[in-house]
């Protein structure tokens, strides 16, 4: 995600149609939490960490699906560095 789309995506405008009014959200899983806690809670759990996990493989191209089914040499694709959003501090 590009930074300024991730900065929006942080501050968003409240919106009472959505939990916690849009306010606590997680970038990486794309989830609304309802307060400051289940958020910093979500952060540290296996399911955040599984989702970083998966983000940082890239994504397959058609021409590793080709190589793949033989039409090509194949290479294992390459990882790509993903960290997890800073909790969020009220004050």
């Amino acid at each position: 995600m590009k930074p300024e789309n991730a900065e929006k995506m942080l501050n968003q405008e409240v919106d009472y149609d959505l939990p916690g009014a849009a306010q606590y959200y997680c970038l990486h899983c794309a989830r609304y939490f309802i307060d400051n806690n289940s958020l910093n809670d979500h952060l540290k759990s296996k399911n955040h960490k599984k989702r970083l996990r998966k983000l940082e493989e890239d994504p397959y191209t058609q021409e590793e699906a080709e190589a793949a089914a033989g039409m090509g040499n194949y290479s294992a694709p390459k990882r790509r560095k993903v960290e997890s959003q800073p909790p969020k501090i009220e004050t």
